[in-house]
């Protein structure tokens, strides 16, 4: 998941510096939207793994 949320910010900037205003924010906000998916669900697995008794990796 994280591999997506950088190539959507890779293809973001890429847009950016050719000037596709418009394809660039929304790869911009397709990446922060997974990233932040990847995050929440990263600190729940982490959570649920030292609920269980395992130390954090």
């Amino acid at each position: 998941m994280l591999g997506w949320a950088l190539t959507f910010l890779i293809v973001a900037i890429i847009a950016g510096v050719l000037g596709f205003g418009g394809v660039a924010a929304a790869s911009a906000g397709i990446a922060k939207i997974i990233f932040f998916v990847f995050a929440v669900l990263f600190i729940i697995a982490m959570i649920a793994r030292a609920v269980r008794g395992r130390p954090p990796v």
